[in-house]
């Protein structure tokens, strides 16, 4: 569910930047170039769903090394992204099919929905693995019961 809601809120984020910066005022900035809409509109998507999966779906199994999941993190949805902007090229450059309407259902549909399918699966197998105890300090900061030069 948690998972669910997070992906909701990114896919506004980067279904709602996509179409501004290709289609705010009939030609947004970005209106010549789509590859370039979606990719930062998804870099927007993965920026809201890491910080909501870190601090509210995963919270339990997220690393103390905050800088590693975020670069795995960041590298599984560079790969979502390589899945969803396939679909988008194929249909925009190979097929020719360039209508708003085209770029929506190839981009935020075919390309988002199987982007999403990877990233779920990554998620919970590569990035958010490391079990937490929120009672408990990480073992670099408890000393060594066998030293006994520090007591």
């Amino acid at each position: 569910m948690k998972y669910g809601l997070v992906g909701i809120v990114g896919f506004v984020a980067d279904v709602g930047g996509f179409n501004l910066l290709r289609f705010a005022g009939g030609h947004g900035p970005l209106y010549e170039m789509p590859l370039a809409a979606k990719a930062i509109s998804t870099a927007m998507g993965v920026v809201v769903a890491w910080l909501g999966h870190r601090y509210w779906t995963f919270r339990e199994n997220r690393r103390f090394a905050v800088h590693r999941e975020f670069v795995e993190f960041v590298v599984v949805s560079l790969i979502g992204l390589g899945i969803s902007l396939a679909p988008l090229a194929i249909s925009h450059y190979a097929l020719g099919l360039r209508s708003p309407l085209a770029d929506n259902i190839s981009a935020n549909i075919v390309g988002l929905g199987l982007a999403t399918a990877f990233r779920y699966w990554a998620m919970h197998t590569r990035v958010f693995t490391e079990m937490r105890s929120t009672h408990q300090a990480p073992d670099v900061w408890q000393s060594d019961p066998s030293d006994r030069s520090s007591r």
